[in-house]
């Protein structure tokens, strides 16, 4: 079977993988070289691939187990001490098992740090539940203060990630094992991608690793699709600005995550003009109880190539 789907499936859902955890690891592993105030804290995930730099760093690689909580509560430890930490594991173990930690030690101090999770909504989808956080993004809107990126690809992960490094302020960055064909520009809002004519019937955002499934289902339709990897903060003037060159102001969101998750952010971006807006992503009616694979939770959500085209046919044309 395809890494990415069953035989047979559309080529925009059954992209190689671009190994986004690896181009993480290369680059949290160059910086510790490089900085140091860098520090890696882990849960046993990746544990392996860092084994190198915690043999040269001991002291700034630091695996705590199975200890979420105790990985969040080390990291804003770290923060208070001057230091950068990057701390990383799983999503679900990222976000939903520290978030008090999260909320306090991070947020409520007024702390720095690089979060960086594997795994997405569910591309670890054998492992049950337990391993699929489709929530994670919302969760950080409950939280003030966080930048959130969503890369579709390495490439962009490298640059995303550099320039977190840099900061002092608290970012999520989301990875996933699967991705677009080709990095896009990963700095400065909503980019273009492919542009309607100035009757077009409105805007599709897509991001992260939706876009070449985005591109793909829409092929044929007289419409605009913009892509952007950050989501917090959202650019609200660009989407504002993209919607005024187009024909309508219909706008559908395209997220890999819980649908709506930014749904008020567009409501906001164009608070105004009349416009209508539909958001796609990982429903909020039903949970999907079986294990299956990525590419099947994907249909079951209506988030492949033909659940989107399905979609963005029955939003734009009728």
């Amino acid at each position: 079977m395809p890494p990415n789907g069953p035989p047979g499936a559309d080529t925009a859902d059954n992209v190689t993988p671009t190994r986004m955890r690896d181009a993480f690891v290369s680059t949290a592993s160059a910086a510790l070289d490089a900085d140091p105030r860098i520090a890696v804290v882990l849960a046993d995930i990746s544990a392996d691939r860092f084994a190198a730099a915690a043999a040269r760093y001991p002291e700034r690689v630091i695996n705590v187990g199975i200890r979420e909580q105790l990985m969040a509560g080390v990291a804003g430890g770290m923060a208070l001490a001057g230091m950068r930490p990057v701390v990383h594991t799983i999503a679900p173990f990222l976000v939903e098992r520290p978030f008090e930690q999260l909320k306090l030690d991070l947020g409520h101090q007024d702390t720095g740090a690089v979060l960086v999770s594997v795994g997405a909504s569910y591309d670890y989808a054998a492992g049950g539940r337990t391993h699929m956080a489709p929530g994670d993004v919302a969760l950080f809107d409950t939280l003030p203060g966080w930048t959130v990126h969503v890369p579709g690809h390495a490439d962009e992960v490298t640059r995303l990630l550099r320039t977190s490094l840099a900061g002092d302020d608290r970012v999520y960055l989301r990875l996933s094992e699967r991705g677009n064909a080709a990095a896009r520009p990963a700095e400065g809002g909503l980019v273009v991608v492919r542009s309607g004519s100035a009757r077009s019937a409105g805007v599709v955002v897509a991001v992260g690793p939706m876009l070449d499934r985005a591109l793909a289902a829409t092929d044929g339709l007289d419409v605009t699709v913009a892509y952007t990897p950050t989501v917090r903060p959202f650019d609200r003037a660009g989407l504002n600005r993209i919607v005024a060159a187009a024909g309508q102001a219909d706008v559908l969101l395209v997220e890999p995550y819980l649908e709506g998750t930014s749904a008020h952010e567009a409501a906001v971006a164009l608070g105004d003009r009349r416009h209508r807006q539909r958001s796609l992503g990982v429903s909020r009616v039903a949970e999907v109880r079986g294990y299956g694979s990525a590419a099947d939770h994907d249909r079951a959500h209506g988030l492949d190539t033909e659940g989107i085209a399905k979609a963005a046919r029955d939003f734009f044309l009728t």
